[in-house]
C-alpha cells in the first residue's frame, strides 16, 4: 500500500537526517500497520548509517541488592515490604559469592538493582544498614560496587533517584549509572493511574537527575516503559525529553524502549501489553527521533519471539544478558541463549559482539573516572581477545 504524502516526507527527510518535529514525530507514532514496513525500513537505514550491522550485549551478573522499596507501582513484582514472603537484602557474602560466580562464567558487568530508598519507610531495614556500618542503602550499594570492582566486574547501579551528591559517590566504583525515565507525564502519577503511590516516579524529579548525571558527566542509561497507561502523544514526549538532555549534556550512553509485561497479583495483572507492532513502532520512532549516533536498546528477553522485526526497527543493541542469574524484575522472561541470539543477528546480516557496561564511545578521561581506567582496559582486551568467554557455547540462565 502507497504511503500517504505526510507520512513519505517525513520518512524521506529523517532518513537525509532532518530530524523529526513533533508534530512529525506523532504522525508516525500515530501511524498504521500498513506504515510499519516503510517506517521499519527508514528506521533501518538510519541506524546503519550510524552503527553499521554490529548489535552489541552486556555480559552480567543481575544483583539485586535488596528489593525493599517505598514505591508502590500497579505493575511491580520487584518490590517487597520487609515481612513480605521472598523479601530480601543482600549480604557482603552473598554479593562475594554471585560475583564470583559471575566473573568465572566471563561476566563483565555488575548490574546494582534495588528498591527506591527503603530505609526511609523501613526502620528494620536502617536499623541492618547501621549493624553493618551504613546509614544509607546508598552508602551499602557503594560497597558493594567494591565488592564487585575487586572481583574484576564493572559496575553499573540502577538505585532509582539519586541526589547529585550520591551519584558524586558513586561515579568512582561505576563505569555507569541507569535511571529509567518510564514516562514524562505527570498524568501517570495521578488517582488510578500506575504511579500514584509512586512518589519517587515523579516525571520533573527523574529528569532532573538525569540532568544532574550530565553535569557530573556520567556515561546513563534511562529509557521509556510501553503500556503502563501512557498515549502513543506521551511516548514521543518523553523521547523528546531525552533528547533534550542528551542534547545538553551528551552523556545519554543508551536507552531502552521496553514493553510491559502483566503479571498476576498486580493491579495491572490484567492490563492489556503492548503488540509486537507497537513495540517496533516505537522503537522505529524512537531512532528517527534520537538520530543514527544513539544506542537504541529493547530487551530480548521481553519479546522472545519478536527478536528480527526489533533489529529490523533499529536497535543495536540487547543490554544484559546474564549466564548467572536471572532478570529479577521480570523472573517469569528468561533470558536467551547467547548463541541462538547470535545466529538470529547473523541471519538477519548482523554480527552479535559483546561490549562493557560503558559504551566504547563513553571510554574517555571526562567521562570515566580515573580509577576504573585500568579495569575498562582489562576487560576491553579481554572481549577483543579469542579467547574471550563471550564466544563459547554457554547458555544463558533461564527463569527461576
Amino acid at each position: 500500500m502507497a504511503l500517504d504524502r505526510d507520512t513519505g516526507r517525513i520518512l524521506q527527510g529523517a532518513v537525509r537526517g532532518t530530524g523529526l518535529t513533533l508534530a512529525d514525530a506523532y504522525t508516525l507514532i500515530r501511524g498504521g500497520d500498513d506504515a510499519l514496513p516503510a517506517l521499519l525500513a527508514a528506521a533501518g537505514d538510519l541506524r546503519d548509517r550510524g552503527k553499521g550491522r554490529t548489535v552489541t550485549y552486556s555480559r552480567k551478573v543481575f544483583l539485586p541488592i535488596t528489593n525493599l522499596c517505598r514505591d508502590r507501582c500497579s505493575y511491580c513484582t520487584f518490590r517487597k515490604d520487609p515481612d513480605d514472603p521472598g523479601a530480601w537484602t543482600m549480604s557482603r557474602a552473598e554479593i562475594r559469592e554471585w560475583v564470583a560466580r559471575a566473573r568465572a562464567q566471563g561476566c563483565k558487568e555488575a548490574l546494582m538493582c534495588l528498591g527506591d530508598r527503603p530505609e526511609t519507610a523501613f526502620p528494620s531495614y536502617l536499623a541492618t544498614l547501621r549493624s553493618w556500618g551504613h546509614a544509607s542503602t546508598v552508602g551499602y550499594v557503594r560497597e558493594a560496587c567494591e565488592i564487585a570492582l575487586a572481583a574484576g566486574l564493572l559496575p553499573h547501579t540502577n538505585a532509582g533517584l539519586l541526589t547529585a551528591d550520591e551519584m558524586r559517590s558513586l561515579r568512582p566504583v561505576n563505569a555507569s549509572l541507569g535511571l529509567m525515565l518510564e514516562n514524562v507525564s505527570p498524568r501517570l502519577r495521578a488517582r488510578g493511574m500506575p504511579h500514584q503511590y509512586a512518589p519517587d516516579k515523579e516525571p520533573a524529579r527523574r529528569l532532573a537527575m538525569i540532568a544532574d548525571a550530565g553535569r557530573l558527566r556520567i556515561p546513563f542509561t534511562t529509557g521509556i516503559l510501553l503500556g503502563i497507561g501512557e498515549t502513543p502523544e506521551e511516548r514521543v514526549d518523553s523521547l523528546f525529553a531525552i533528547a533534550d538532555l542528551h542534547a545538553a549534556h551528551g552523556h545519554i550512553q543508551e536507552v531502552i524502549i521496553q514493553n510491559f509485561r502483566s503479571k498476576p497479583e498486580t493491579a495491572m495483572a490484567t492490563a492489556p501489553e503492548p503488540s509486537a507492532a507497537d513495540l517496533a513502532r516505537t522503537i522505529a520512532v524512537a531512532r528517527l527521533l534520537l538520530g543514527p549516533d544513539v544506542n537504541i536498546q529493547a530487551p530480548p528477553n521481553l519479546s522472545p519471539a519478536d527478536h528480527r522485526l526489533l533489529l529490523r526497527a533499529g536497535i543495536n543493541d540487547w543490554g544484559g544478558i546474564s549466564p548467572v542469574s536471572c532478570d529479577y524484575v521480570n523472573p517469569e522472561a528468561a533470558w536467551p541463549m547467547i548463541p541462538t541470539l547470535a545466529r538470529t543477528c547473523e541471519e538477519e546480516g548482523f554480527v552479535l559482539r559483546e561490549r562493557l557496561t560503558i559504551y566504547p564511545e563513553y571510554v574517555q578521561p571526562q567521562y570515566l573516572d580515573p580509577a576504573l581506567a585500568p579495569a575498562v582496559a582489562r576487560l576491553a582486551a579481554a572481549i577483543d581477545s579469542p579467547q574471550s568467554l563471550a564466544t563459547e557455547d554457554v547458555h544463558a540462565y533461564g527463569a527461576p
